[in-house]
């Protein structure tokens, strides 16, 4: 019995008799098994796919009934009973889709699109259970259209005709649309061709935004060029790989046919006939191509071969079509595999060569063709050399060195030197080495009996590979691969002796039996030991067959917890530890992720440091969560997690939810966490509390902290004496620690204090010296806020230039690491420049992307500076009343912080507010600011005198 599903559900015998199926249901059910062929469907979703949402009262029993009728009309030994449901059996060969993917398979395009009465199940339009399996099917149909008319160009065949309608349908299908094009142009319709890409890009760009594909922008390009190439005839495949040791003999065969119109290799299998051939054959030029014809598979069939290569048309009405077809023509054909149709393809090229007298045969084969007129060329094995130079070349990821270039050479001159031999013995290097690979020889055909090609059982999926390759190994080495296996993105070697070492592997072994793993190109070598993904997934599944699974993933877990504990982040090996625990972050995320509660605590805890160095708040806050959802734990460590997570909610830009802190540390964090956000009493308390703990405990790392914190506070105050005094022993602190962490926050404090008093030189100084050592350990925070400085810097003293470069780049650098607050920063520095540029929608836009966030996380001199930005905004365009509000938000924020600074810049911005009406007023609101910096010793900089000198004209012509 023959079935169809290549256009309406249709059944013959094997005579080609109609087979009638009735009733709806029945074919449907048919239908649904031909979809699943050979394998068991389900009763339920045979139910399902019947009656969808509207199943019979008994659906079991009206199942059974459709299948009785089924049986009855196509035989009930095609239909089985099989759990859970029912197969449909169908001989190879007997379903026309399966003909049709065969006939691609063997490169007949045209043989294969014959089968196609319509569209798929075409009387089943909506079923669900054919979509997949009809848009699979009209998809590969569409893929062979397009091969057979690529053929067919190539054989100088019109098929514009064809093509057209085909691209109204799928008009964004550019491989489609790139042989149209080349159909227009060998048309001679160039300008045609042209206009049809034009369309194409436009409507790429509107409905995709995307640009034409590189295929067929060349295809563009190469029409205007009018390239010759667009005429090039042929079917040669691209190759793969170079040509090795053979330029000797490419030469000698191109010399032999430029004089011989019959040119046969012939040598020993394997030699490397046909890679000589297709070689040679792309180098050469003829007018009418040059053509490819593969008979390895075709049987006697040679004359179909040959004009399915060339894409001659069967429904050519003469019975010398192929003959006709060469007739005239100036083409070099390649017959190759001669050996298994000897007799019909010598007795093929002489009619071919009698017929065209322009035409030119390069055939392979094992023994000549016997034609009078044949040239051979014998094809030998390569020369130690080549081979050894072939080897190297096949084998992945091996590499030729003095020490094992006697023991490869053993094994090519082992082989003959047969270029096949070669190349599978090659493959073999990823599992064996060169020493055991040499050792094997002597099984060879077992051995080398894998190609890339018709492989055996073993490679025909993933599984089955990985199954080989696993047996091959030794106990103790199937149990090193596997527990490596709990790893994530590869460890070190003490890591593997930690976790692979243990139940049959002792530790001096592991080294061992990794180098033997590596060998075989199942671990990625040192200094950082991997596997494949898919081999990891095996081992996985090996592991949890051995019940061994739980345990390693426990050894993992203790040694990642114990590398965290032991890492030193306050001191001289700052940079070591970070890029170390940089490496392991995959690795520490797994032994997090299903620890229970008392090494999730640790652990957490272990990284909080790491976590603020890197900038990755928002991180750390899943991990506390994570740590903190395991029940149980010890209550104290709880207690401290849950004060790193609400220190490190703040920095992420969140409102704290607890203000409690557990010790001094913690306590510290949230202080400096809180600074500057509109809470400065709490943030004082926290610090003070904190830093009275460090000096009685002799912390001075915490001390140095503290310290630096409380200067940041007394800039708050307006204290510069004590900021000075605070950031100048925290600095002295931490180089004595050699913290680069710490000396590049506190001397940050003092690049701030110079920018306030003027010495501009000396605060560039200081932040340029910051952003090296943030820039050199990766502490992306602090690069942000030393690259906003530098930025400020520049606008106060007039390099506008400069000011935008370095804001820029800090904003890059925050949104690129997640850093909310340094993204803030940055972005309000370009809002700065802006407005002093005069470009106000811009600056205006910069700023009040940040209101509402400065509102609820900041709240502090932060907000004060762009509300009041924005009532100079809405001075400087005319809009009093704005300007009023924003102006008296400003100043009411700025006494709530008690912050000098910002109260004296806000009475500058209410003096602009009242400057028109109320002049008196916004004199008095301009003195109070001058005497405020005066008192402060932080003269307003001589580049921010723009909008005072504004307001003061304002007055002075109101006061007239």
């Amino acid at each position: 019995m023959r079935f169809g599903v290549l256009g309406p559900l249709a059944v013959w015998t094997a005579e080609g008799t109609p087979v009638r199926v009735p009733e709806a249901k029945v074919r449907a059910l048919l239908a649904v098994l031909l979809v699943h062929a050979g394998r068991v469907v389900s009763a339920d979703r045979l139910v399902e796919d019947l009656w969808g949402e509207r199943p019979p009262a008994n659906p079991a029993a009206a199942l059974q009934h459709k299948v009785w009728q089924l049986r009855r009309a196509i035989g009930a030994e095609l239909v089985e009973s099989r759990p859970p449901g029912y197969l449909l059996r169908v001989e190879p060969g007997a379903l026309d889709a399966d003909r049709f993917t065969s006939l691609l398979d063997r490169g007949d395009p045209a043989g294969a699109l014959a089968l196609w009465r319509g569209p798929v199940l075409a009387d089943f339009p909506d079923a669900g259970f054919a979509r997949g399996y009809a848009d699979r099917l009209a998809e590969a149909r569409l893929t062979a259209i397009e091969d057979l008319a690529q053929a067919r160009l190539s054989a100088g065949e019109p098929v514009l005709a064809e093509l057209t309608p085909l691209v109204r349908e799928h008009p964004l299908r550019e491989r489609l649309r790139a042989l149209h094009l080349r159909a227009l142009y060998l048309a001679g319709r160039q300008a045609e061709a042209l206009t049809s890409y034009a369309e194409l890009r436009e409507r790429l760009a509107e409905d995709l935004g995307a640009d034409p594909g590189p295929e067929l922008a060349a295809v563009h390009q190469a029409i205007l060029r009018q390239d010759p190439g667009l005429t090039r005839r042929g079917n040669l495949p691209a190759p793969l790989t170079g040509l090795i040791g053979r330029d000797t003999d490419r030469a000698e065969v191109s010399a032999l046919l430029r004089s011989a119109r019959l040119v046969t290799l012939t040598g020993p299998g394997g030699v490397g006939k046909t890679t000589l051939a297709l070689a040679t054959a792309a180098q050469e030029s003829f007018v009418d191509g040059v053509w490819l014809v593969e008979l390895a598979g075709h049987g006697p069939a040679v004359e179909e071969a040959v004009s399915v290569a060339l894409g001659v048309r069967e429904d050519v009405p003469s019975a010398d079509r192929l003959l006709d077809a060469v007739r005239g023509r100036r083409m070099l054909l390649v017959l190759d595999n001669c050996e298994h149709v000897l007799e019909p393809a010598a007795a093929l090229a002489q009619r071919l060569l009698r017929a065209a007298p322009d035409l030119r045969v390069l055939a392979t084969s094992r023994e000549a063709l016997g034609l009078a007129g044949e040239t051979q060329h014998l094809v030998r094995p390569l020369a130690t050399e080549h081979a050894v130079e072939l080897f190297a070349a096949r084998a992945p990821g091996f590499r030729l060195t003095p020490d094992n270039a006697g023991t490869v050479a053993a094994i090519c001159a082992r082989l003959d030197g047969l270029p096949l031999a070669v190349e599978l013995a090659a493959t073999r290097v990823r599992v064996l080495g060169v020493d055991e690979l040499a050792a094997r020889l002597d099984d060879r055909f077992r051995l080398l009996n894998t190609g890339h090609r018709g492989a055996p059982s073993r490679q025909r999926t993933l599984r089955a590979m990985i199954d080989w390759s696993w047996e091959l190994l030794t106990a103790a080495e199937r149990l090193v691969l596997s527990r490596l296996a709990v790893h994530a993105e590869g460890c070190t070697l003490a890591a593997a002796e930690a976790v692979c070492a243990g139940d049959g592997v002792r530790p001096e072994e592991v080294l061992d039996l990794l180098s033997r793993l590596v060998d075989r190109s199942l671990v990625t070598g040192g200094p950082r030991y991997r596997l494949l993904e898919s081999v990891a997934a095996y081992c996985l599944e090996k592991l949890a067959e051995a019940g061994e699974l739980d345990a390693v993933r426990q050894r993992h877990r203790g040694y990642y917890l114990a590398l965290a504990e032991q890492a030193e982040l306050h001191g001289a090996g700052q940079r070591c530890w970070l890029d170390g625990l940089d490496r392991e972050t995959a690795n520490l995320h797994r032994a997090l992720a299903g620890a229970q509660a008392d090494l999730a605590l640790r652990l957490t805890d272990a990284l909080a440091w790491y976590w603020f160095l890197r900038g990755r708040f928002t991180e750390a806050v899943r991990a506390f969560d994570l740590a903190l959802s395991a029940p149980g734990g010890d209550p104290v460590r709880r207690g401290r997690i849950q004060s790193w997570r609400t220190g490190f909610q703040s920095l992420a830009g969140a409102p704290p939810t607890d203000l409690s802190t557990s010790d001094s540390r913690t306590g510290w964090l949230l202080g400096y966490a809180l600074l500057g956000k509109g809470e400065p009493a709490i943030s004082e308390r926290l610090n003070s509390a904190a830093l009275a703990e460090f000096e009685a405990t002799g912390d001075r790392w915490g001390e140095a902290a503290a310290l630096s914190t409380r200067a940041a506070q007394a800039l708050l105050h307006g204290d510069l004496a004590a900021m000075h005094r605070d950031a100048t022993r925290s600095v002295e602190l931490f180089a004595q620690l050699d913290d680069h962490w710490g000396q590049a926050q506190a001397t940050g404090e003092l690049a701030q204090l110079a920018e306030i008093t003027g010495d501009y030189p000396a605060a560039a100084r200081l932040h340029r010296e910051g952003l090296r050592s943030a820039e050199e350990l990766g502490l992306w925070t602090a690069v942000t806020a030393k690259l906003a400085g530098l930025g400020r810097i520049a606008l106060l003293t007039g390099d506008l230039t400069e000011a935008a470069d370095l804001h820029q780049r800090a904003l890059e650098v925050a949104v690129r690491h997640g850093n909310t607050a340094g993204e803030q920063f940055a972005e309000v520095g370009l809002g700065l420049l802006a407005r002093r540029q005069g470009r106000l929608d811009e600056a205006e836009a910069h700023l009040r992307r940040w209101v509402d966030w400065c509102r609820e996380v900041d709240g502090g001199p932060g907000l004060a500076l762009i509300l009041t930005e924005l009532g100079f905004i809405a001075e400087q365009r005319g809009d009093p009343a704005s300007a009023l509000a924003l102006h008296t938000e400003s100043h009411e924020l700025a006494q709530k912080i008690g912050d000098p600074r910002a109260i004296a810049l806000t009475e500058e911005g209410l003096a602009g507010a009242y400057a028109a009406t109320d002049p008196a007023l916004a004199a008095t609101l301009l003195g109070r600011a001058t005497a405020t910096r005066a008192a402060l010793g932080a003269p307003l900089p001589p580049a921010e005198r723009g909008d005072v000198d504004r307001i003061e004209r304002i007055i002075r012509a109101a006061s007239r």
